[in-house]
């Protein structure tokens, strides 16, 4: 069955894979600390709406630096998401090197980083996504 769209703006295009059990995030263009805080937060959204355990956060599409959200994303988010399930985050890093320094500021917030790896290549995070348990 592949990817089901659930939410798309201009800045992220949310969808759940039925088939590998996941919420894949594809993030777009320039972020600024407001349309990460919405995108995360609906990805929280439909991580409790579809009772999953794994995300794929896309980042290949992101231009720029975003980390005027990184804070909130690494002590605020990363937290609530494991309290609503979250076991494995397969973070695919951005080609700018803005966005990867961005990327990883938020990981040096994060109290726990267990089941977050982060990739350069989307096939090798698709393939650790699918060896982790549901």
């Amino acid at each position: 069955m592949g990817n089901s769209i659930i939410f798309k703006d201009n800045y992220i295009t949310i969808s759940y894979n039925q088939d590998q059990k996941y919420v894949n995030a594809d993030w777009t263009g320039f972020q600024t600390k407001q349309s990460v805080q919405d995108g995360c937060e609906r990805i929280l959204e439909i991580l409790a709406q579809y009772e999953c355990h794994k995300i794929l956060n896309d980042n290949t599409h992101v231009e720029g630096i975003w980390s005027s959200a990184a804070e909130w994303v690494g002590s605020d988010w990363f937290p609530r998401l494991r309290q609503a399930g979250m076991t494995s985050f397969a973070w695919v890093y951005s080609p700018s090197m803005f966005s990867r320094l961005s990327t990883d500021k938020s990981l040096r917030f994060t109290y726990d980083t267990t089941g977050i790896e982060v990739f350069e290549d989307m096939n090798v995070a698709l393939t650790w996504l699918a060896e982790r348990p549901e």
